[in-house]
C-alpha cells in the first residue's frame, strides 16, 4: 500500500510501502504495514528512516505516534533471512554516522529525533521491534495484547540494533541482562514495572490515553518541547554502541547462529503460527542442538 504523508504546510514526502502516514493537529500518525508480521527488512528500515529524516525539519509536527496495522504484532524483529544475505542491508549504510551499524543507526535516529516520539504498544516487538520501542521517547502498552522481548539469544546472538544500551538505560544491567539472556515475551504489566515501557493500560483505554496525551503535547507553547528534550538530553552511548556491535558481529558469525536462524526460518518464524511463541519455537531448536 503507497499512502503519502501531507504536513500542515502542504509538503508532499515520498510514497512509503511499508507505512500508513498522516498528519493533524501537529501529530503526526505512522502506522507500520508491512504483511504478514511488519518484520523489519530493508523496505521497513528504510521507510522508517526516510519518514524520520523528512519529519526532522518539519517544524509543523511536533509528536510522532507509531502504531501497527497488524493488532498481533508491532514489529515482528529483523528480518532472519539476514543470514542468506549478510549485505543486504548494506544500500542503508549510505550517510551513516561514524561508530553505528545500519540497525543502530534507525534507534539512534528516533533517539534524537527533534519532535516527541511515541509508541502505542498493543502487539507484540521483539528484537529490532523491541529496540525500537525502547529508542522512543515513551512507549504505552496494551493489557493483555502487547508483549516486547529481546529474543536474539535463542538465535545463538545479542541484539546488535542499540537493544543492549536502550535497554539497560531503562531497566538497569541487572533486568537487562535477565531480558537479554531470558529471552523471554515480557507482557505490559511486567514491562512497566521493570520501567521497559511508561505505562501499561487496559486495550480499550489505549488509544484514548496515547492521543490526549500526544495533542497536549502538541499544543504546547512554542519551545517547550525543545527546550524539554535538550534539557533531557538522550546519553551518549558511543563507547555502548561500538561494544555491542563488536559482540553481535562476533556471535552472527558463528556457525551456531546460522543453524539456529535458518532452522527457525524452516520450523515457522516470521509466519504468523511460528511468531505467535516464536520463543518456543527456538528453545525447541536449541534443546535438539544439544542432543
Amino acid at each position: 500500500m503507497h499512502t503519502r504523508y501531507r504536513s500542515e504546510n502542504s509538503v508532499h514526502h515520498d510514497a512509503y510501502t511499508t507505512l500508513r502516514v498522516g498528519s493533524e493537529d501537529g501529530i503526526a500518525r505512522v502506522t507500520l504495514d508491512n504483511p504478514p508480521v511488519n518484520v523489519l527488512d530493508v523496505a521497513l528500515m528504510a521507510d522508517l528512516r526516510h519518514l524520520l529524516t523528512a519529519l526532522r525539519d518539519d517544524d509543523s509536527v511536533r509528536v510522532i505516534v507509531f502504531d501497527s496495522a497488524d493488532p498481533e504484532f508491532f514489529v515482528a524483529h529483523v528480518d532472519m533471512s539476514l543470514v542468506d544475505a549478510p549485505d543486504a542491508f548494506e544500500q542503508l549504510a549510505a550517510g551513516l554516522p561514524d561508530g553505528v551499524n545500519v540497525f543502530q543507526a534507525l534507534g539512534e535516529q528516533l533517539r534524537h529525533q527533534p519532535q516527541v516520539t511515541i509508541v502505542k504498544l498493543a502487539g507484540t516487538a521483539r528484537g529490532g521491534g523491541a529496540e525500537f520501542v525502547t529508542a522512543a521517547d515513551m512507549a504505552f502498552a496494551a493489557i493483555g495484547r502487547a508483549g516486547v522481548g529481546q529474543t536474539e539469544a535463542l538465535m545463538g546472538i545479542v541484539p546488535g540494533g542499540g537493544g543492549t544500551q536502550y535497554l539497560a538505560g531503562r531497566v538497569g544491567r541487572n533486568r537487562a541482562l535477565e531480558a537479554v539472556l531470558g529471552a523471554d515475551l515480557y507482557d505490559a504489566e511486567t514491562a512497566e514495572r521493570y520501567g521497559w515501557v511508561n505505562r501499561a493500560l487496559p486495550a480499550d483505554e489505549l488509544d484514548a490515553f496515547v492521543d490526549r496525551l500526544a495533542r497536549n503535547i502538541a499544543a504546547l507553547p512554542d519551545g517547550v518541547i525543545a527546550a524539554a528534550k535538550r534539557a533531557i538530553v538522550p546519553e551518549d552511548l558511543a563507547e555502548g554502541l561500538l561494544r555491542e556491535h563488536d559482540a553481535w558481529a562476533g556471535q552472527f558469525v558463528r556457525p551456531a547462529a546460522e543453524g539456529l536462524i535458518r532452522g527457525g526460518l524452516a520450523h515457522g518464524a516470521q509466519t504468523r503460527d511460528g511468531e505467535r511463541d516464536l520463543e518456543g519455537l527456538l528453545r525447541g531448536l536449541a534443546g535438539q542442538g544439544r542432543q
